[in-house]
């Protein structure tokens, strides 16, 4: 990896680690009220497999529904790049996603990246496709409406990770929807792994629909 995209990376370790404190003492997990405030990444484990997933299918597009500040985002953008492909992320948040511009310019991968300002239904539907990687970590509630969304719109091979499948508690009712809703699609294979805050994994294993 490029130094200057691990100096990005360390970059955002840091303001988390500070922000980890805040949350704290703020009682955090019981009031989420000042959440977009927060970094609230997927964690190191969890983008060191999103990069090495990505860069074993070598990718031609990959998409991430919730850019939010942009830490996979990078992860994401530095795979893209590896392979000669492109990262396309959406996100609803115009200050979350100037401040993703501004690190993906300093860690030298601006190039790489389509920026997708809206609302994530509206910016996949008028997405063409075809995805061959997709990473969804917005609010929970839209994860399967954005999947149903995108799912006639995977390259055959295509992998789809989920976030936050296991932690936070709070959402974890709406995560078990997504997994139960998931596994109820054809030709989708899906795992559950105890990875950062619990990743679905599915695999699409047919062409078109």
């Amino acid at each position: 990896m490029d130094r200057a995209v691990e100096m990005v990376i360390a970059e955002y370790e840091r303001r988390e680690q500070v922000e980890n404190e805040i949350k704290r003492e703020i009682g955090f997990d019981h009031d989420q009220t000042r959440r977009d405030e927060f970094l609230l990444s997927v964690g190191r484990s969890s983008a060191q497999l999103l990069s090495i997933l990505a860069k074993s299918l070598q990718p031609k597009t990959i998409l991430e529904v919730g850019g939010s500040y942009g830490y996979s985002t990078i992860w994401l953008a530095e795979a893209a790049h590896s392979v000669g492909g492109k990262l396309i992320t959406l996100e609803i948040q115009p200050r979350k996603q100037q401040y993703a511009r501004e690190r993906m310019a300093k860690a030298g991968l601006s190039a790489a990246v389509d920026y997708r300002l809206g609302d994530a239904r509206e910016s996949i539907r008028e997405l063409a496709g075809p995805f061959d990687f997709v990473l969804l970590d917005l609010w929970k509630e839209l994860y399967i409406p954005c999947f149903e969304l995108f799912y006639p719109k995977l390259n055959p091979g295509a992998i789809v990770v989920a976030d936050n499948m296991i932690y936070p508690e709070l959402t974890r009712a709406e995560s078990s929807q997504y997994r139960a809703h998931v596994r109820t699609k054809p030709h989708i294979d899906s795992v559950l792994l105890p990875v950062g805050g619990g990743l679905e994994v599915s695999r699409f294993t047919r062409g078109a629909l």
